[in-house]
Order: C-alpha cells, then structure tokens, then sequence
C-alpha cells in the first residue's frame, strides 16, 4: 500500500440509491471507488483491486457485515475498515471495533462527515506509519520504526494502523498513566468524533496480543478512575 497515494475504496452497501450517493461525494473528494452490494461480491472484489479502505454495511442480503470485516482483516491486517450501518447499539459499535473496524458511523449520516473521517483516518495512520530510523523497547517488547513492526521477543505482532499506533503512543510514554480522553487525542486525534469505549477495546485486543495472560496483564495497567500505563521494563 503507498501511503502517499492512498485513495481506493470498496463502498459495500446494498441499497443502490446510498450507494450512488456515497459514491458521488467520494468520488468528488478524490476517492476512486469500487462498488459491491453482496458480502461474496465485496470479497471478490478485495482480491481482485486490493483497496485501501473499505467502508462496509452490516446488514448484507448474503452475509454478516462482522463476518466479512474479521476476513477482510484476517487477509490484510493493515487494511482500514470503516463500518457505515443503521445498528448504532453500543453493544454494535463495540463488536465492531472489537473485530478490527477503525472507525463506526451510525446512519442516517452526513456524508461531508464520512469524508471528513475517513481523511482523519489516513492522516493519523500515515503518521503512525511514517517509516524512521528508531527503535521503541520496553522488556520485549520491540517496535522497529523503520520497517513498522512490533515483536514480542523474536515473534512478530499482526497490529491493525489503529493498534500500531496505540503501542507506539504507550512506548513514547512508559509508566505515565493515560487518560482515555488523552489516548483519544494521542491515538485519534483531537477531531476524533466517536465514542471512547472505543480505547477499552483497542486495549483489550493489545493485551490479547501482547500479554502473556489478558485476563491479568503485565504491560498495560488499568489505573483505576485514570485509564492505562504501560509498565516499563529494561
């Protein structure tokens, strides 16, 4: 993927009219677009064009929206999924982002917002990615800058652009404890419109990574009525 050309979609959406209609603002943003209505369509068409983003309905005639993002993760881990649906549950929106979704727009929207969130998306991740010649350590825990890959020992670590960039925040700043609202601003943005249960989730799915035992973490403390610290270890 070039981060300085990163500008292919796959719109999967099923209703024709709200396809066309996302299409046009993208499109006149300078997206190019490729279109599917079916899950097994939007699959297909990963494969074949390899986008850089895709925007992803829930409710598919042939399929469960949270089924196609988990293998749309499983074939690229870096690949941005942004879910656009009319189910704006909590309990949703935090099994969306649980499985790997970067972002969760609940329709009716507006689609200058769609733009606006997808733009901060790649802002955000082509920093986080910005190859450097640095290495980021606590105990063995590695983050390699230069080729954008975090090891635990000698394993390399599968991260989501969104996870990188969380580790590599909580590597800049060991044993300072982190509000969420201050993680949401490190890690999203101070434009970041969303809900920040969305930092309990990312952080669930670090230690799942990350940790020895999740259930009882080393590396990422919860502190209490704060938000986390991560621990450093020479």
């Amino acid at each position: 993927m070039d981060n300085n050309n990163r500008n292919e979609i796959l719109l999967v959406e099923d209703d024709d009219n709200i396809r066309r209609f996302i299409t046009i603002h993208l499109t006149s943003n300078g997206f190019v677009v490729n279109e599917a209505a079916l899950g097994a369509e939007a699959l297909l068409s990963f494969e074949l064009s390899r986008p850089d983003i895709v925007v992803l309905d829930i409710m598919l005639p042939d399929a469960d929206g949270f089924e196609i993002c988990r293998k749309l993760r499983e074939r690229d881990p870096a690949i941005i999924i942004v879910f656009l649906t009319a189910r704006g549950q909590d309990l949703d929106k935090i099994k969306g982002l649980e499985i790997g979704a970067d972002d969760y727009i609940v329709k009716p929207f507006n689609p200058l917002e769609l733009v606006a969130r997808i733009k901060a998306i790649l802002r955000r991740t082509d920093i986080a990615l910005q190859p450097q010649r640095l290495v980021l350590q606590s105990g063995p825990i590695r983050m390699d800058l230069n080729s954008n890959k975090v090891f635990k020992c000698d394993d390399c670590i599968e991260l989501t652009p969104k996870e990188f960039h969380m580790i590599k925040t909580f590597l800049e700043h060991p044993n300072t404890a982190l509000s969420r609202n201050e993680l949401l601003n490190l890690v999203w943005g101070e434009d970041f419109i969303g809900d920040p249960k969305t930092v309990d989730v990312h952080v669930r799915k670090l230690r799942e990574k990350i940790e020895d035992d999740s259930s009882n973490p080393y590396w990422i403390e919860t502190v209490w009525g704060v938000g986390y610290r991560f621990r450093e270890d020479d």
